[in-house]
């Protein structure tokens, strides 16, 4: 690398005491922005072609600055750029060295902008890259939830409410569950992107430019419909990071509460799936242990994502327009948040096909704990009219005799139900069976295995 000849600040000639070293570790975001080099080019590149078809610089300076950019981009992307912290962050790092490439017309490349505009240009082109990669990845999720759930239509375990036994269900259907929950999160991260379609390259530190720049050139070249409306909001706008933060924490909170069930599925009391030895870990002392170590990481890793998103909520609660050195956190703030998400659903994707349901187990679970007794509710208002409370009341009632007897529902007798309501007839018998109660929820929406099907269906005709 050849030495600058020029060590010096941009700043240098108003400023003249030499900067404190801790002032300059603290100032600086190098280590942290550097990760947006590439935007960083190609903001700048679209800026220069700019400004030469608005007559500001000539071709020939043009041409010697995007062969510079092009340069420094091919020496960062084979780590042959060597950082310099004495240039605070990316952007001057950059300038730097177009300084060292092409000498003293790389200075014509911060006509007509500021560091304000192009910090927060590169960011939001940075965060659409990276939502669409959490999408990507979201897609990955449904697509493994989709062929676990094709695979277990016919598995029968019971459905929860407070961790108690309370109504047959699919697992597809359960699984399909996950589906529409990480379809909210796709939906959501999509929303984020119409945020994210303004450019605010042009409106320089706070107030815009006097130079005859055209903003719907840079906006078009930059993957951006339109410039931002008002220079001074352009520069202090963070909602664009809140979005994405509040969408990652959103989605990591359902990771944690999928990982916490599969915890609780995969523990000894329940033992409802296994899980293959490619997701679990051994213990240091008890040899017989396999852990969930990873769904536990899973569940983990969204207090991250909580405390990134205060974290920023606090740093802009108190904080008037424009811009102000507290935001050179936001970035930080972001990449942390994206990676753990990134890794989180990685993980997961992973974990689902590594999973296999105990088919016998969820079986003989959803056989206790009475949990018919709702269907013979229904069953009670269809076949005989009765309201609804009175049907709950009689089949409490016949609740109580089974636990009485220490018998399953399906256990009981005719005569012996007959005590409770004298009009039952030994077709009420078929309620108590398992497959007969899921074939019957066929309300839309409902676990009946006729609907599971045609939700896969349409699923895969989606994709």
């Amino acid at each position: 690398m050849v030495k600058n000849k020029n060590n010096q600040t941009i700043w240098g000639n108003r400023i003249k005491a030499k900067t404190s070293l801790i002032f300059q570790k603290a100032g600086s975001s190098i280590d942290v922005d550097k990760r947006l080099y590439k935007e960083d080019i190609s903001v700048s590149i679209a800026h220069v072609e700019m400004l030469f078809r608005q007559k500001i610089i000539s071709f020939q300076i043009k041409n010697k600055i995007v062969y510079g950019l092009n340069k420094i981009d091919k020496e960062i992307s084979k780590k042959k750029f060597e950082f310099n912290k004495n240039y605070e962050d990316i952007h001057l790092n950059i300038e730097k060295r177009l300084f060292q490439i092409i000498g003293d017309e790389a200075g014509y490349l911060h006509t007509a902008r500021s560091r304000n505009d192009q910090v927060i240009t590169d960011f939001k082109i940075w965060i659409r890259s990276a939502t669409k990669e959490i999408k990507t990845r979201l897609d990955k999720i449904v697509k493994s939830s989709l062929k676990l759930a094709e695979k277990n239509i016919d598995t029968i375990m019971p459905g929860f409410t407070h961790l108690k036994n309370a109504q047959p269900i699919s697992f597809a259907h359960y699984l399909m569950a996950y589906i529409e929950i990480f379809e909210r999160d796709k939906k959501r991260f999509t929303n984020n992107l119409e945020n994210l379609h303004e450019n605010p390259l042009g409106a320089a530190a706070l107030t815009g430019t006097p130079f005859n720049i055209d903003r719907y050139y840079t906006s078009k070249k930059l993957g951006f419909k339109k410039p931002t409306k008002n220079s001074v909001d352009t520069v202090s706008d963070r909602d664009f990071v809140l979005d994405f933060l509040f969408s990652v924490s959103i989605c990591s909170m359902h990771i944690s509460r999928i990982a916490e069930e599969l915890i609780i599925w995969n523990s000894d009391g329940f033992k409802l799936i296994n899980l293959s030895d490619k997701v679990v870990t051994g213990s240091s002392i008890m040899p017989q242990k396999k852990n969930p170590d990873l769904l536990e990481f899973l569940r983990g890793k969204s207090g991250i994502s909580y405390g990134n998103l205060f974290a920023m909520l606090t740093i802009l609660k108190s904080l008037p327009l424009s811009y102000f050195k507290d935001l050179q956190d936001d970035k930080e703030i972001v990449f942390k948040s994206f990676d753990t998400l990134s890794d989180c659903l990685k993980i997961f994707d992973e974990i689902l096909k590594n999973i296999n349901p105990n088919k016998k187990k969820m079986l003989e679970l959803a056989s206790s704990g009475y949990i018919t007794a709702t269907d013979l509710a229904d069953y009670l208002v269809i076949n005989y009219s009765i309201p609804f409370r009175k049907a709950y009341q009689k089949t409490a009632k016949i609740v109580n005799l089974a636990e009485k007897k220490n018998k399953r529902l399906d256990e009981l007798t005719l005569e012996e139900l007959k005590i409770i309501e004298p009009k039952l007839t030994k077709d009420v018998l078929k309620v108590f069976d398992l497959k007969n109660s899921i074939k019957s929820k066929k309300s839309y929406g409902g676990t009946s295995f006729v609907n599971i099907k045609k939700m896969i269906m349409n699923y895969k005709k989606q994709k």
